[in-house]
């Protein structure tokens, strides 16, 4: 990777609908990508969480961020983490979480996984690149 490219962390905790957060990380991801730089991962913390969730249902005329992250993420092989303490306090549910505290469905969008701070942090530190640099994208004031 010559010196002028970048791995970038991408770390969202706007929700979509009440913030510009995800529109705003998915072009900045995008224009990345076409510039040569490197997109290591996404996380979502505090309100961000509810992009992956897999049931919003906007109307037919706005775009559905979830959809859009979830198309983004599979085609360019980025992974995605929601903090799973905003994620069970926001009720944003995996298969596994669903079953351990007994809820009647799960909602955790594919490509979304549900992980701990901790896992995250680690992860970023195991792949740690001279170059990375990780980007926050708030919800607002």
């Amino acid at each position: 990777m010559p010196a002028d490219n970048h791995t970038f962390t991408l770390v969202i905790t706007g929700a979509p609908y009440s913030s510009q957060a995800p529109e705003t990380a998915l072009g900045f991801a995008q224009a990345a990508l076409r510039a040569g730089h490197t997109i290591d991962r996404v996380f979502l913390y505090g309100d961000g969480v509810h992009l992956a969730s897999s049931l919003a249902s906007p109307p037919s005329d706005e775009i559905n961020w979830t959809r859009a992250w979830s198309d983004f993420l599979q085609e360019h092989s980025v992974p995605a983490v929601a903090c799973i303490a905003s994620a069970l306090r926001r009720g944003l549910v995996n298969e596994s979480e669903q079953k351990r505290y007994q809820l009647p469905a799960s909602n955790l969008a594919t490509p979304f996984e549900i992980a701990g701070l901790g896992d995250w942090v680690e992860s970023t530190i195991k792949s740690n690149v001279q170059s990375s640099r990780v980007i926050y994208f708030h919800g607002g004031a």
